[in-house]
């Protein structure tokens, strides 16, 4: 019993502190016995020799020590669970959000990569008008979605990826996959690989129908080819699936390109707070079924720097400003392009209407319906971020998937 109650998992974590402006990095204890956590914060020096010869400066050698300071004692924490922690995600902790970047130990390591793993998923082009109906079916089987982005493939990219499919419908698959745009997502869950294959179904529409009624392709798919979704076959396919699409950014390759439109357009950006809660399926159903066209997504982890940046408009204006600030860095987020069919529609100005007043108390009161109303929780954590002005949709969708995005 002592044994149990002393498990730890460790990880590397940071929380960024409004007040100081600091970006401070800590240790994360988790105990699941009693699910009780600690924290305790390191500050990383670099020392290093030099050399001066001639005017030339050369590092002869360099290393690095940490000082560690104890800064939640092991405690309970209502509101999480173990499956809370894994890397990239973010945990809030006596109302502060802890960002998960790295595990710190070998035991942690190999403990939770081997239960907590990783697929790739695909949503085809002709079903892009039922993302969030996929998404919210995502979530509700437990998965969680660590990654997302919609890419126009080119040819020769569609035949990368079909290049271990049967070779008598390459052609025909290659022409589904670059009819439109696909989203691309990483999938993280427990033995998730052969999960997504039974939620998904079997490989032929017709035959899902049969076999398994309620799955993905049974509800969306149309035949063999025209599957609505795609599952990785095996760990080795999902890991070569999803270095294709996400690419590790120290390698400094680059995966398929956003699909940004730059034209009538607005910006919107679910919320850090609303990714943890899941509910990000709900919220694009809710747009979709609205009438707006979700011309480009992707997830983003913004940094201070760039969040001070995107929101310098409001400093001085409003006063949560800096809590503003802190929301927009604390965790990933997922930013869209929306436009409409109707290109005479007034897409920044009603989106806007649909969003509903900026605090989700107020919205609730005047307007239930709206997207604040239904999931926001305060004036600074109110679900979404959305274009002020008509000008401000181009630009601020712009400074995303141009500047921050590829």
């Amino acid at each position: 019993m002592s044994q149990d109650h002393n498990e730890k998992y460790i990880f590397e974590a940071e929380w960024y502190d409004k007040i100081a402006t600091i970006l401070k990095k800590f240790y994360l204890y988790y105990y699941p016995f009693d699910n009780t956590v600690e924290l305790v914060s390191y500050i990383l020096f670099y020392l290093r020799t030099f050399e001066n010869t001639n005017l030339r400066t050369s590092c002869l050698f360099q290393f690095d020590l940490k000082t560690r300071k104890t800064f939640l004692r092991r405690t309970k924490c209502e509101g999480i669970e173990a499956k809370d922690f894994y890397v990239g995600a973010t945990v809030t902790i006596f109302s502060r959000n802890i960002r998960i970047t790295d595990y710190a130990d070998c035991h942690t390591r190999t403990k939770l990569q081997t239960k907590m793993q990783k697929t790739f998923a695909m949503v085809m082009p002709d079903i892009m008008d039922n993302l969030g109906e996929i998404l919210k079916r995502i979530v509700s089987c437990n998965f969680h979605i660590a990654n997302i982005k919609m890419s126009q493939l080119t040819k020769e990219q569609a035949t990368q990826l079909c290049k271990d499919g049967d070779s008598t419908s390459i052609a025909y698959i290659v022409n589904y996959l670059t009819s439109g745009p696909i989203v691309a997502l990483e999938l993280l869950g427990d033995h998730a690989i052969t999960r997504w294959l039974e939620v998904i179904g079997p490989e032929d529409s017709d035959e899902a129908r049969v076999k398994a009624p309620s799955s993905i392709r049974a509800c969306y798919g149309k035949d063999k080819v025209h599957n609505a979704v795609h599952g990785s076959r095996n760990e080795e396919a999902a890991k070569w699936e999803l270095e294709f699409f996400f690419p590790d950014p120290k390698s400094q390759q680059k995966g398929p390109g956003n699909t940004a439109t730059l034209k009538n357009c607005t910006c919107c950006i679910i919320k850090p707070h609303a990714v943890q809660a899941k509910l990000v399926g709900d919220i694009i159903n809710d747009i979709q079924k609205a009438g707006y066209t979700i011309s480009a997504i992707q997830q983003f982890s913004v940094n201070p720097f760039d969040a001070e940046e995107f929101l310098e408009v409001y400093k001085g204006v409003l006063p949560d400003y800096a809590a503003m600030v802190g929301e927009l860095q604390s965790g990933p987020c997922i930013v869209m392009e929306l436009t409409h069919k109707d290109e005479k529609f007034d897409v920044q100005g009603e989106f806007r209407k649909l969003c509903g007043p900026m605090d989700p108390d107020i919205a609730r009161q005047v307007r239930p319906n709206t997207l604040r109303a239904k999931y926001g929780k305060t004036k600074v954590q109110n679900a979404l971020h959305c274009s002020d002005l008509p000008e401000d949709g181009i630009l601020e969708v712009e400074y995303f998937f141009k500047i921050l995005g590829n």
